[in-house]
């Protein structure tokens, strides 16, 4: 049986591992090419961006340098990746043992992900926010 805390660092190498092969992918092919990647389903069904529409297009912005293009297309993936990162070093470094969220982080994530949601389709956003 594998130690807990050794579990945790193997799970973020590969969550590590898993993302940087997404980085690849985006770098090497376009997302904005019809038929490189899958289309999002919540839009196809209701013609709204999610949150996460537009993650892959602005991925393959941030692996050409193109920080300011990448938040126009995801701007919330774009804020969040610094601190995913300072997460991803403190479970590789084993400076902090993983834990789960507290119930009012949890709760407080969720809803700022669903305003991310409602805000950006709406039409006052659009230009800025939408994918």
């Amino acid at each position: 049986m594998t130690p807990p805390r050794l579990h945790g660092v193997r799970e973020a190498w590969l969550g590590g591992a898993v993302l940087a092969a997404l980085a690849l992918a985006t770098a090497l092919f376009d997302p904005t090419r019809p038929g490189r990647f899958p289309a999002c389903p919540f839009r196809a069904v209701t013609g709204w961006d999610c949150p996460g529409c537009g993650s892959l297009r602005a991925l393959h912005e941030l692996t050409h340098g193109q920080v300011a293009a990448a938040m126009d297309y995801n701007a919330l993936l774009v804020a969040f990746l610094p601190f995913g990162a300072v997460i991803w070093l403190r479970a590789v470094t084993r400076r902090s043992r993983p834990r789960v969220l507290p119930a009012w982080a949890a709760r407080a994530l969720a809803v700022g992900v669903v305003l991310w949601a409602v805000i950006r389709n709406l039409p006052l956003f659009g230009g800025v926010l939408a994918s």
